[in-house]
């Protein structure tokens, strides 16, 4: 029997393999033939996705702005992918790639099923350009995804302001899963016990405001002097966007001891097993954040926001603080229940490992994902 051909866009290569190299794995397991299409290939990652089994493609794709008529030779690029390689079904994830790979796809009446991934600065609506960018997308989802057999949220919140919106038909199919899943075993649980008095605190993401980095900063300025055996780690780089953060900023509070800045990391591991709790006090449109997840199946309590994405990931004062969104107050009061409950991070890690283990497993996530699109292709 023929292999069905699938096509998986997005727009950047690195999260074929970090995101959805098991997915790519399983599928190809399930005996779909899995094409991949990114912008900007490098060679290791196109040997990795080889070495998967896929065929990995390149079109050219800007970061910068949300125009499809700037954008349509994206759009036809991606056209021409799907017809000389007979694709079955296109599976994109991430705002561009969903509006364009539909747009191309519905074109040629290929089906498709989309993954919504969260709805990111767009959709926060907390400054002006929010605004604007989130009218514009408005309008390019519902060109665009209108005739997709299945949109696929990473939470229910994100389904609920699409219908909210009429950027859905109201016999629109919708289904849901709990974001890109985690390898339990890539990320293990810890087990050993802590060997010194620190508390440790660690934020890994991208270094903007809408993530928290300004709020986990302040609080590590504000507990530091009571709690010199507080440690506040950082991984991540600033964006170049007004939003980012200074560098010389995070110098200077690593040259005064304030905070431990480690810059960007290609294996986060290391820095989580050593680390106690994991903080994300973001109020970005999540859709399940991927660093959690991690931090999760490693075993350690979350800090983290009552947000989509982010509260799906954490049953307050069970495995970890809910804080309300931009709320320096509640971050410290949460930072210093860990410092004067040191006992509790373990407890409450193992309910982390536990909550990863019944519903965030990789394997979980890809089987709902492989029976979606059996249904559909």
């Amino acid at each position: 029997m023929t292999k069905k051909r699938i096509l998986i866009v997005c727009s950047s290569d690195r999260s074929l393999v970090r995101f959805r190299g098991d997915f790519i794995s399983d599928l190809i397991k399930a005996n779909y033939d899995v094409f991949t299409a990114a912008p900007n290939l490098t060679p290791p990652v196109v040997e990795k996705l080889k070495s998967f089994g896929a065929t990995p493609l390149s079109y050219e794709l800007s970061r910068a702005g949300l125009n499809p008529i700037g954008d349509l030779r994206s759009i036809q690029q991606l056209k021409k992918l799907m017809l000389e390689n007979n694709i079955d079904l296109v599976f994109p994830y991430t705002i561009k790639p969903v509006i364009y790979a539909s747009m191309a796809a519905n074109s040629l009446n290929i089906p498709v099923i989309s993954l919504i991934t969260g709805l990111g600065f767009t959709f926060t609506g907390i400054s002006k350009k929010a605004k604007i960018l989130q009218k514009v997308s408005e309008f390019l989802y519902k060109r665009s995804i209108r005739k997709n057999k299945i949109i696929v949220f990473q939470n229910r919140d994100d389904e609920k302001l699409f219908r909210e919106l009429n950027i859905l038909l109201p016999q629109q199919k919708t289904d849901i899963v709990d974001g890109s899943g985690i390898n339990l075993e890539k990320f293990p649980h810890r087990i050993n016990e802590k060997t010194t008095e620190n508390v440790i605190f660690i934020f890994v993401a991208r270094l903007i405001m809408e993530k928290g980095i300004n709020l986990f900063i302040n609080a590590a300025e504000a507990i530091k002097s009571e709690f010199p055996n507080a440690e506040f780690h950082i991984l991540g780089a600033p964006d170049k966007t007004p939003s980012a953060i200074k560098m010389e900023r995070l110098n200077q509070l690593h040259e005064e001891n304030i905070i431990v800045y480690h810059g960007i990391q290609n294996d986060v591991t290391p820095f989580l097993q050593q680390s106690d709790v994991f903080v994300l006090p973001t109020y970005y449109r999540e859709g399940i954040p991927r660093s959690i997840l991690e931090a999760l199946s490693i075993g350690m309590p979350i800090i983290t926001t009552d947000t989509p994405g982010c509260r799906e990931t954490v049953e307050n004062n069970e495995n970890g603080k809910i804080l309300r969104p931009q709320s320096l107050e509640d971050l410290i009061d949460a930072m210093r229940f860990f410092l004067e409950n040191p006992k509790n991070i373990k407890e409450m890690g193992n309910q982390s490992r536990k909550y990863a283990e019944e519903r965030f497993d990789v394997k979980l996530i890809n089987k709902k994902l492989i029976n979606l699109i059996d249904q559909e292709i």
